[in-house]
């Protein structure tokens, strides 16, 4: 149980590189598996998520070759499901994008069921309404999935939520079906975004990207070998924009995939953040938007409105909990509405052992009292990811010696997190 042991409190100033994408990259390792031939993925991050399903991978007999930030899949003729690593796979949500990234090659098979972050109820149905359209029928028991895809057709498909990962899920089944599927009320978030944007590479054509509705052209026999680059993370953008507003730092936040950023930012602007676009340019990917970004000391005042989240583009439901810290150094109250996930409101109360003023006004809203001075403090983290860099936040703003055990949790999705940290004035160590 790995700790982080922080002196904080220092100023903080200078460059960060925002790092790939998690969510992208889970997006696109199960891709691979839609390809018989091999798959070369460019600037996939270095995190514990990502190891799970490369784990995963190596217990099916996938090839997989990794070379620092460069992944190499090479898939077997046929892969041997009964070996698959369980405990592996039951610690990572992503593994229910397998279930549409192999309904096209393997009729029948089972998968352990998804685990991750512990934020309340997660329900499954979306992704059994959406893809029994397709022909892929899903049996959940009660420590695996069942999938039968053997009646596979295309199909015009309203999601049953604008889903993120459900998306993504219809999006590879129907890439390996040969004919076309309009999926509507589709996600168009980033991760979405970037799995058409390699789709596309693979063959399959794709309309309405960056739309609620996609019409897809599938394929069913990919055999060619492909090379992509993933793009940058606009939740670790955010996590550093939060990490600026709150311990009052001037940072030069570098490849921010600003698309998927300007209501953050607009929202932060009217709260008072000062920032500044500096530069504007494409991901390696040739699609994406970057900017360099830079966030000056600011004093902050509370909405009037409350902060709530939804579908792209509207603030991301990932980027949401970075607005707890920022509002405890707004004057004023703030309510915040997360109302997607039963628990995640609830470890925002964490941060009242540091010295925050946060109600919990019920299981989906907090009261967030500002301006208050953080305080220095010992916690576990909680087991899901943007609630513990939340505390993370807080200690590093906070005069004095703080412990944050358990980190796990944050190095899910978070690469070398302490050396870039100490690149800009922080104090922390990693303790095993």
């Amino acid at each position: 149980m790995s700790s982080f042991f922080i002196q904080g409190g220092r100023p903080l100033q200078g460059k960060v590189t925002i790092n790939p994408s998690k969510n992208g990259a889970l997006f696109l390792l199960s891709a691979s598996l839609l390809n018989k031939g091999t798959t070369i993925l460019h600037n996939i991050p270095q995190i514990e998520e990502v190891k799970r399903i490369l784990e995963v991978f190596a217990s099916l007999e996938i090839e997989v070759e990794r070379r620092g930030r460069t992944v190499i899949i090479r898939p077997p003729s046929r892969i041997p499901w009964r070996k698959i690593n369980r405990a592996t796979a039951e610690r990572t949500r992503a593994i229910i994008l397998l279930v549409g990234a192999l309904s096209t090659s393997y009729r029948k098979f089972l998968l352990p069921k998804p685990g991750g972050c512990r934020l309340g109820r997660r329900s499954l149905l979306p992704h059994i309404y959406s893809l029994s359209q397709l022909g892929v029928e899903i049996e959940v028991g009660r420590k695996e999935l069942a999938v039968n895809s053997s009646r596979l057709r295309p199909g015009n498909i309203v999601l049953y939520e604008a889903g993120d990962t459900v998306t993504g899920n219809v999006l590879l089944a129907a890439a390996g079906i040969a004919g076309t599927t309009i999926v509507r009320f589709a996600s168009a978030n980033y991760q979405v975004q970037e799995l058409c944007f390699f789709l596309e590479k693979l063959g399959v054509k794709i309309k309405g990207v960056g739309t609620t509705t996609l019409e897809v052209t599938g394929r069913d026999n990919i055999d060619k070998t492909v090379e992509y680059t993933l793009s940058e993370d606009p939740i670790e953008a955010m996590f550093f924009i939060s990490l600026a507003a709150t311990a009052k730092g001037n940072l030069l936040l570098q490849r921010c995939p600003i698309d998927f950023l300007y209501l953050e930012l607009l929202k932060l602007e009217k709260m008072g953040l000062n920032y500044k676009i500096k530069k504007r340019y494409l991901a390696d990917n040739g699609q994406t938007n970057l900017v360099d970004l830079e966030i000056s000391p600011s004093q902050l005042v509370a909405l009037n409105d409350k902060i709530t989240a939804g579908p792209y583009p509207d603030l991301n439901i990932d980027n949401l909990p970075y607005f707890v810290p920022i509002a405890t150094q707004a004057k004023g109250v703030t309510l915040i509405h997360d109302w997607v996930y039963e628990n995640r409101a609830i470890y925002y109360t964490e941060l009242n052992k540091l010295g925050a003023d946060i109600m919990l006004a019920d299981p989906h809203r907090v009261y967030i009292r500002g301006r208050t001075k953080f305080k220095a403090g010992e916690i576990v983290c909680p087991p899901a990811l943007r609630p513990s860099t939340n505390i993370l936040i807080a200690m590093l703003a906070a005069r004095g010696k703080s412990i944050l055990r358990n980190i796990y949790s944050i190095e899910r999705g978070y690469e070398n997190l302490p050396a870039r940290l100490e690149a800009i004035g922080a104090e922390i160590t990693k303790v095993e």
